[in-house]
């Protein structure tokens, strides 16, 4: 049995026809599975995929990828695609950075392993925490905490303002502020976090205080009529009332991400992180920028704070920070943090968190390497300079019909089709016009990622301009073919 998607589909289609695949699979059936040389059917007999319709994948196997090349991926049946995701926003190096490879192995043959628990530390470590100090240059940030995800990150997040609450005297500071279609992660914390429907339900979630702000999506959430100052205004004046019915002893942290991401792609209205900062200065609430996807470029700047002119307390990073070669999460505060809490880990006796892989040796040396590859080739610089091609062209798909919205900053960006754009009415079965398209554009060798009727795009920051207008005509050919099959699904 061939091991490529191809033939491993023809024996799924032969079980699914035989009702293997609208059931639980028996014993003796994942048994045959696992013995297959089918990679597609192995994966189904052994693998719980995240962030997907386990039923549904049943019945059409997984797409497996092989290997990379620059920002290109190629499946095991050897088609190419174009990784206009980065893979998981992350991927800035694109998929064959052999500098990266090679900074891994230096550091396994020297140090494989180390941690930085009970007052340990290794050259890796320390050079990074100065590097990222460095890029961020603000003077509220000059500590480094070290996670493996930036759901972790996250996660720390919540422990260290509550942990510093507690050794301020401040034991009912601990609620959390954060935006309806936020994701910041599926930790319980940092799950709980998240404005994601899916990601709360059936999950018990929240299971932290944290209340859920409106949305600060203009062409979502605007009044008819509505400018967008005046959206921002009432972002604010509801923030501000919930910080007064709450009380502001009991707000801890109001924690959002720059430019919203898996939710859909939310730039900021104007104004809106300046204001944010205000009250959060004005009511003693720290100020947490989540820049995992942002981070180290993504929007031309170093931080996606830098772009809004704001100064966060708090950062988290993760993905683009090791361009996903490596998992590695970071939290970066200041000394008004860092000062009780060293008090308060010296009155304990110790600061009882960390993770085994916290500051991983081979880990932060690849970190270390991406960092400097970005820097060395003006990759920041470059995502600066492809911002007006990228979303210019873009912007052009909306003459096209049923494309409602496009926005985006620097190399993120977002499509979102509706069933009707005087209205913004969306389709009848929300996400099936969204799913349709990505399958086209699996089909057209081009991977972007659907997030309801949303269309996201978010390249590595190697991208060429050649390469941006080619992933821009790829776009408009999929929403063209979309278009001709709405019709056929009923929705519109």
């Amino acid at each position: 049995m061939t091991t490529g998607p191809t033939g491993a589909r023809k024996t799924l289609s032969r079980w699914i026809a035989n009702d293997y695949g609208t059931r639980q699979f028996n014993w003796l059936q994942r048994y045959e599975m696992m013995k297959s040389n089918s990679l597609v059917t192995m994966d189904l007999a052994t693998s719980l995929h995240p962030s997907t319709d386990a039923r549904a994948l049943e019945k059409t196997g997984p797409l497996i990828m092989d290997r990379g090349e620059g920002i290109y991926v190629y499946d095991t049946d050897g088609k190419q695609y174009i990784e206009a995701l980065s893979g998981l926003w992350s991927v800035a190096l694109g998929f064959s950075e052999k500098r990266l490879a090679e900074a891994a192995t230096k550091q396994m043959e020297r140090l494989p392993f180390y941690h930085i628990f009970f007052s340990k530390s290794h050259e890796p470590s320390i050079r990074l925490s100065d590097k990222l100090i460095e890029m961020a240059a603000d003077a509220r940030l000059s500590r480094v905490f070290y996670t493996n995800s930036g759901s972790e990150a996250n996660d720390t997040v919540i422990k260290l303002v509550w942990y510093m609450n507690n050794a301020l005297g401040r034991p009912k500071k601990k609620k959390f502020l954060a935006r309806q279609k936020a994701y910041h992660g599926i930790t319980i914390g940092a799950g709980s976090l998240t404005g994601l429907p899916a990601n709360h339900k059936d999950f018990d979630l929240p299971a932290i205080p944290v209340i859920h702000l409106t949305c600060p999506h203009y062409y979502g959430f605007a009044k008819s009529g509505e400018t967008e100052v005046e959206f921002t205004h009432r972002l604010l004046v509801e923030a501000e009332e919930t910080i007064l019915r709450e009380g502001p002893e009991t707000i801890a942290a109001f924690i959002g991400e720059p430019v919203m991401g898996g939710g859909g792609v939310f730039p900021p209205p104007e104004g809106y992180w300046l204001g944010i900062e205000a009250l959060c200065r004005k009511y003693d609430i720290l100020l947490v920028a989540d820049e995992v996807i942002t981070g180290f470029g993504r929007l031309g700047t170093t931080f996606a704070f830098k772009k809004y002119g704001f100064s966060p307390d708090i950062v988290t990073v993760s993905k683009q920070i090791t361009s996903s070669y490596m998992p590695l999460g970071a939290v970066l505060f200041g000394e008004a943090i860092y000062n009780p809490v060293a008090d308060n880990s010296h009155k304990i006796g110790t600061f009882a968190h960390g993770y085994t892989a916290s500051a991983h040796p081979v880990v932060t040396a690849v970190a270390l390497e991406n960092l400097k590859i970005i820097e060395e080739r003006d990759l920041i610089g470059n995502a600066a300079r492809l911002e007006t091609p990228f979303q210019n062209g873009l912007r052009q798909l909306a003459e096209l019909p049923f494309v409602g919205d496009v926005r985006g900053v620097g190399l993120l960006a977002a499509l979102e089709l509706v069933a009707d754009k005087k209205s913004k009415r969306p389709f009848s079965a929300p996400g099936r016009v969204g799913s349709m398209a990505m399958q086209i554009a699996h089909d057209e060798g081009l991977i972007l990622r659907a997030i309801g009727d949303t269309l996201a795009l978010c390249p590595p920051l190697i991208v060429t301009e050649d390469q941006v207008r080619e992933i821009i005509e790829r776009v408009r050919r999929i929403i063209t073919l979309t278009i001709e099959r709405i019709p056929a699904l009923g929705v519109a």
